[in-house]
């Protein structure tokens, strides 16, 4: 990476820079060789990102489309995305609307992800995480803040407490099982898990209050007290969250040094596509999402109805398996790789953002928007939430995974997709 290159040779400018007096006319001399091969280096990384989008526009766009869409046989299921529109405007069955919507929707998000990390290669580690950060769980947000446009709040709090279900179990189960598959037992930032445990267990404390006031009956001003703890709630998460970022990125260069100097040989990756490629690429995934996820925000009452399934199970359960496809090869590929801490920033990470970023960040959008959207989630589901979190935590005390946990997780994951398909939402 472009930072380790900066740290090793700010360190060997150092060490030059403390030789006696007797070698200074050679020091100088090996200075200005290296300076020159520098600039020469530089001119020929900026003569090659310029020449993909400028010379040989034709080949350039065909090795671009090359690159990103035809590499993986995964986006062979990206065409069931217009067909997915087509059903809808011919025929009107929503419930195959929905099936081809979400095939559609998978991998566009795990393309969406793949940019992110393309782009991030230019905008160096810190910005690059904040954009991974920010663009994670980008696909859940484009559903939410459709269906908040449109009224379906119910949705809204149904897609976000399905992708923090998802990243809690499914994910981090994948990560631990197919991690403990390759290597018996994996070892993990202790401190760090602890630190992220603490934040969902707020963030579920805000979740669960509100829930807990409604179920008492004893509100001071009733059907208003309810909103007004969600939208304080929601005010204060947002600035935590803020804090816990520069809280991070006030340590990463510690955690960064100290992670690193173990795993030199291991980050030799380099960007496959140029910067405006990846930008261009973002845009054009992130509007294929929000078309696409129109029709399924649409089409799920409908379908709900057609298969006589609850409407709790095919948002909590089924829709987040569309937008969290990248996060799942992501966590899978970085845990066979003995990198963790990665899967758990991709899992836990993401269920951290969605729950002290997204979803106060909709309570605040909906105010502002005289849309009534709280944090009242209902006692069945919020009690899934704390105890799915609480589990989370309790297994990631040691610090250590293996193919068990991730047993575990998934048999979990299991029970809480039975409970929500024998449920029925109310707010439905």
């Amino acid at each position: 990476m472009d930072y380790k290159l900066q740290i090793f040779g700010v360190k060997s400018h150092l060490e030059m820079q403390s030789l006696d007096d007797r070698s200074t006319h050679e020091v100088d001399d090996n200075l200005g060789r290296d300076a020159r091969h520098s600039v020469n280096a530089v001119d020929q990384q900026e003569s090659f990102s310029v020449s993909l989008p400028d010379g040989g526009r034709g080949r350039g766009v065909y090795k671009s489309i090359k690159t990103v869409v035809l590499s993986k046989k995964f986006n062979l299921l990206i065409p069931f995305g217009p067909l997915a529109i087509v059903v809808q405007k011919t025929t009107g069955q929503n419930g195959w609307v929905f099936i081809f919507g979400l095939l559609g929707i998978m991998p566009l998000a795990e393309r969406l992800g793949y940019t992110t990390e393309q782009l991030a290669f230019y905008s160096g580690p810190t910005v690059g995480g904040l954009l991974n950060a920010a663009f994670g769980n980008a696909t859940e947000l484009i559903i939410s803040i459709y269906a908040l446009r449109t009224g379906k709040i119910h949705v809204v709090q149904l897609a976000l407490r399905g992708s923090l279900l998802s990243n809690l179990l499914f994910v981090l189960e994948c990560a631990f099982f197919f991690g403990g598959i390759v290597r018996k037992e994996q070892v993990f930032s202790k401190p760090t898990a602890v630190v992220n445990s603490g934040l969902l267990l707020m963030a579920v404390m805000d979740l669960l209050l509100p829930a807990f006031l409604h179920s008492t009956h004893k509100e001071v001003h009733l059907g208003i007290s309810e909103l007004a703890l969600s939208r304080f709630s929601g005010c204060i998460m947002l600035p935590a969250y803020i804090a816990y970022i520069v809280f991070q990125l006030k340590n990463l260069n510690d955690l960064e040094e100290s992670q690193n100097g173990d795993n030199l040989d291991d980050d030799e990756e380099a960007p496959e596509i140029s910067k405006w490629e990846s930008v261009i690429w973002l845009a054009f995934m992130a509007a294929a999402i929000s078309i696409l996820s129109e029709y399924l925000v649409d089409a799920i009452e409908e379908a709900s109805l057609a298969w006589g399934v609850p409407v709790a199970f095919i948002t909590v359960i089924l829709l987040p398996i569309g937008g969290n496809t990248a996060a799942v090869t992501t966590s899978v590929m970085f845990a066979m790789k003995n990198k963790l801490d990665v899967s758990l920033g991709v899992a836990i990470g993401s269920s951290t953002q969605i729950s002290m970023l997204w979803i106060p960040l909709l309570v605040v959008i909906g105010w502002i928007f005289e849309r009534p959207v709280d944090l009242n989630f209902q006692l069945f589901k919020t009690a899934t939430l704390v105890m799915t979190v609480l589990f989370v935590a309790f297994l990631m005390q040691e610090g250590t995974a293996n193919y068990f946990k991730g047993l575990m997780l998934l048999f979990s994951y299991l029970i809480v997709s039975a409970s929500y398909f024998v449920h029925e939402d109310p707010s439905s």
